[in-house]
């Protein structure tokens, strides 16, 4: 707002009202002073924001007496502003009370000076010339006129909200909205008529329960043929510019018998409507544009004897007359219901162009794509009651109709030529015009509002059924009854509920619930302050629904009764129905179709469609079953009240089950040029052996037993040739052990099967339970005697060496030829006692932050096991820097990027 003001004062060229200006050196003498004078108020407001006012009350009371009085003067000031800015704007100007109003009413205040100062800013702009009024069309030669498309997609506001009497109040004929039952057709006479009009109004019952009248045109309309040339493809007739045709104001009784004759000399004519729903309950026809090959007419419906259009249903009903209109879905029903016209022989261009499946179905789309017109939708947003019509919405309301026969003969033809192929769905243009009938048949209702189900077209069910709030049984329940206090005050002052309430005002209240009558007024809107006079009721209505809603159900109970009611009613329909099918008892045949509704008349294959025959079977060529005799794999077994002993249980285990034991990391051994001898190999390959074939354990349970049988060898001369016996002799003996166990399981499992299937899962448990039992306790040994063992190798092959030093120096390799016995006892001894202890972690070196020279797992240093360092290599690897200049480097083959650059990024510069 600021801005806007100090805009204002920059384009001040003309006098004030008031001021005479002889010269511009007045003029630029009164903005200097102006400017100044903002300025100084606006810098003495800061300064008075930035004191603490409140203890300045507190300490000097003289000035809390001042501040008082110039609250009040300002208040009294900007309430004259506001009241003069209201009148000018012709708006509801706020009423500022006391200093909480202003924060309250504050958006009302910013609306009003904001609409003041926009229309000074207009009328500065078009006094200096920066823009001016549009100029009424013109015809230009050699092309159609056509506008170019606005600046702004904005809507002026007093195009928009128009703020004019309410044309319905001068109509002869007034509507009732508080009228109930059935709504009656408005029809005096009935022009074209298969059925007289008095047997035409008969009332019946909708799904819905209440009593409705019929569709007075509903046999003409079921029963209408429409014209030839509707079905056939002709030579599109051009529209003509619209300077070379002649539009028609038509605002008279006579003016609307005249365009009836040239009507009935036609064979189709174009219509649209143009409709307000803001400032009245049900709605008002405010304009209708009709449009032949050579002429159009604006008809003005708002009119005190609208009630006489009713003349035109002598072109409106007559079935050789095609009507063509686009998306006609509400302009039947608005015809119905102001008018008491009805459209019979209907050609909607929407839905053709459905079938024709178009990108866009919209007239906009239509324009473009067969006029190259570019239609400026804003105005279907306008106020269409303002009289006189602005000339931007006469030449917007005429262009709906004067290219709409051309477009209609584009589609008709693209539809003949779809109807001459194939088309398994039937001929397109019966599609459209089924679908255009089906929208004439449409029916005006009173509207309705049940305002405890919520259902009725006015109703609140399908709004709250989409919104994502959750209301408990208060907030519901204020909901209902707002609603309801809109819907009545709407049709008593003849206005739209959105009008009185908008619906995010309504859903406000219902949330907040305010508990005093200053909150529920800070709640509404601008717009609607004119509920202050009925602000008390509001309140009170509020109070009385949360004192229902403490005991009544949530918004979600709520949807969950009416849901199980909906399923309820479906299921006894379909109970309703499968009892009249029973009642018929049809057979399979007749309820076979023989079209397919997916593939039509297109046969599955040849077989089906009788163009090849089928292939004769050659039995030779069939291939045979085989069936085997499983009783020869069977075996018997004892009956299954016959009890294992303990001592077989361990014989008949029928799974080896893997005991969870304690782990202990112990430390690796240090390697070292002496340890690589003969007799080191052959030892760490037994212990690999070993590691490997623990997993085999589990269906071997003799192999450890086979390894014992070499443990008396391990005393030989050396380790290598103990160790090759250990390893090489009994692997033909685990082999067949491993073979025996696998049969003895075998036999415990359809042992355990056989008792199973007997009934006796008792005996089946406790012989699976003694066999776990014992296979636990045979594995512990067979552990217990492998170490053993290998303690017995370990320590035959140190005393093998110290025995013979000079045999096992010979078998040493000759990089080791220096060693001694007494450094081989000692890293025996080493060894040994460091597989026997665990390992301490608490005396581990760092693995995250390890010297970039140690190896040793164990923290001991460099690679000879001694803490020493070993041989580096040439080369040393550098470290990885993240911040080395290679980011910006792009793999072989590919460019860098522009932006890319190499080094830290500014952030981490410093």
């Amino acid at each position: 707002m600021r801005s806007r003001l100090a805009c204002c004062l920059r384009k001040i060229r003309y006098p004030c009202v008031g001021i005479t200006m002889d010269s511009s050196q007045e003029l630029k003498n009164l903005r200097d002073a102006v400017q100044s004078a903002l300025v100084s108020v606006t810098r003495a407001v800061n300064t008075l924001a930035n004191e603490d006012l409140q203890f300045q009350r507190t300490v000097h009371p003289t000035v809390a007496t001042r501040l008082d009085q110039n609250t009040g003067r300002l208040l009294q000031l900007a309430s004259g502003v506001l009241k003069s800015a209201g009148k000018f704007t012709a708006q509801r100007e706020p009423r500022l009370d006391d200093v909480d109003d202003v924060e309250i009413q504050w958006k009302g205040v910013v609306d009003v000076i904001d609409t003041l100062l926009e229309k000074s800013d207009t009328c500065l702009d078009e006094y200096t010339g920066l823009i001016k009024r549009k100029d009424a069309p013109t015809a230009e030669s050699g092309r159609d006129l056509k506008r170019s498309k606005p600046a702004t997609d904005r809507l002026d506001w007093s195009l928009k909200r128009a703020n004019i009497l309410k044309p319905q109040n001068a109509f002869e004929k007034k509507t009732d909205n508080l009228e109930s039952g059935p709504w009656k057709p408005l029809l005096t006479t009935k022009p074209h008529a298969q059925t007289p009009l008095d047997a035409s109004l008969t009332t019946f019952t909708d799904a819905g329960g209440h009593t409705q009248y019929k569709h007075p045109y509903e046999d003409e309309i079921t029963n209408m043929r429409y014209p030839e040339q509707v079905y056939q493809s002709h030579e599109p007739i051009k529209y003509q510019p619209m300077g070379k045709t002649e539009a028609i104001w038509v605002d008279t009784y006579e003016g609307v018998l005249e365009m009836l004759n040239e009507l009935k000399k036609v064979t189709e004519i174009a219509i649209d409507l143009e409709h307000h729903d803001y400032r009245t309950y049900p709605g008002l026809l405010s304009l209708m544009q009709i449009s032949t090959r050579e002429k159009d007419w604006i008809v003005d419906t708002l009119v005190p004897w609208r009630h006489k259009l009713e003349v035109l249903n002598e072109v409106f009903a007559d079935p050789k007359i095609v009507k063509v209109l686009h998306g006609a879905f509400m302009d039947t029903i608005w015809l119905q219901r102001d008018l008491g016209l009805y459209v019979v022989g209907l050609f909607d261009t929407y839905y053709a162009c459905d079938t024709l499946g178009y990108a866009g179905k919209s007239l906009a789309f239509l324009l473009k794509k067969f006029v190259d017109f570019d239609a400026d939708k804003r105005y279907q947003l306008a106020d269409w009651r303002i009289r006189p019509l602005p000339d931007e919405m006469f030449y917007y309301a005429r262009s709906d109709t004067h290219y709409l026969l051309y477009i209609y003969d584009m589609l008709r033809n693209e539809l003949a030529a779809l109807a001459a192929q194939d088309n398994p769905d039937g001929n397109p243009i019966d599609r459209v015009i089924q679908k255009s009938k089906e929208v004439s048949l449409q029916r005006y209702e009173h509207p309705f509002c049940d305002s405890e189900t919520g259902a009725g077209n006015r109703g609140w069910f399908n709004i709250l059924l989409k919104s994502p709030a959750l209301y408990n049984g208060e907030q519901f329940a204020v909901y209902k009854a707002v609603h309801k206090w809109r819907d009545d005050v709407a049709r008593r002052e003849d206005e739209s509920p959105v009008f009185i309430m908008t619906q995010q005002v309504l859903s406000d209240i219902a949330r907040i619930m305010p508990t005093d009558m200053k909150a529920l007024w800070s709640l509404l809107e601008s717009n609607t302050r004119g509920l202050k006079t009925r602000l008390e009721e509001l309140f009170q209505v509020i109070q009385e629904a949360r004192a229902r809603g403490a005991n009544g159900p949530t918004m979600l109970e709520f949807f969950r009764q009416q849901s199980e009611g909906i399923y309820k009613a479906s299921l006894a329909n379909q109970v309703k129905t499968s009892a009249k099918v029973e009642a018929v008892q049809l057979s399979i045949d007749d309820m076979k179709s023989t079209r397919s509704q997916l593939w039509g008349d297109v046969a599955l294959n040849s077989t089906l469609d009788g163009t090849s025959k089928a292939r004769p079977m050659d039995y030779q060529e069939m291939i045979p079953l085989y069936t085997f005799d499983l009783s020869a794999f069977t075996e018997s077994l004892p009956e299954p009240a016959e009890t294992v002993p303990s001592a077989r249980a361990q014989e008949l285990e029928p799974e080896p089950v893997e005991e969870d034991e304690g782990f202990t990391l112990r430390s690796g051994r240090k390697r070292k040029a002496v340890d690589l001898d003969t007799t080191r190999a052959s030892e760490d390959e037994s212990a690999s052996a070993v590691e490997t074939d623990e997993s085999e354990a589990a269906d071997e349970p003799d192999s450890l037993d086979a390894d014992s049988e070499g443990e008396g060898e391990a005393g030989s001369e050396d380790d290598a040739a103990a160790h090759k016996t250990i390893q090489g002799q009994p692997k033909k003996k685990r082999r067949e052990a491993s073979e025996a166990v696998r049969n003895l399981q075998k036999a415990a499992r359809r042992k355990a099967k056989k008792l199973r299937e007997q009934g006796d899962p008792k005996a089946t448990k406790q012989l699976l339970l003694e066999a776990k039992q014992a296979r636990r306790a045979e594995k512990k040994r067979q552990k217990r005697e492998q170490r053993e063992q290998e303690q017995q190798q370990q320590q035959a092959a140190a005393s093998s060496s110290i025995a013979n030093p000079l045999a096992a120096a010979d078998k040493q390799p000759t990089t080791t030829s220096t060693s001694s016995p007494g450094v081989q006892q000692d890293e025996n001894d080493h060894q040994q006692q460091q597989q026997e202890q665990p390992f301490d972690y608490t005396r581990a070196a760092s693995v995250l932050h390890a010297p970039k020279d140690q190896t040793d797992a164990n923290g001991t240093g460099g690679s000879d096991g001694q803490g020493k360092k070993g041989k580096r290599s040439k080369k040393k690897k550098e470290a990885f820097d993240p911040y080395a200049k290679k980011a910006g480097d792009a793999p072989v083959g590919a460019r860098k990027m522009n932006y890319e650059r190499s080094g830290r990024t500014a952030t981490f510069k410093k």
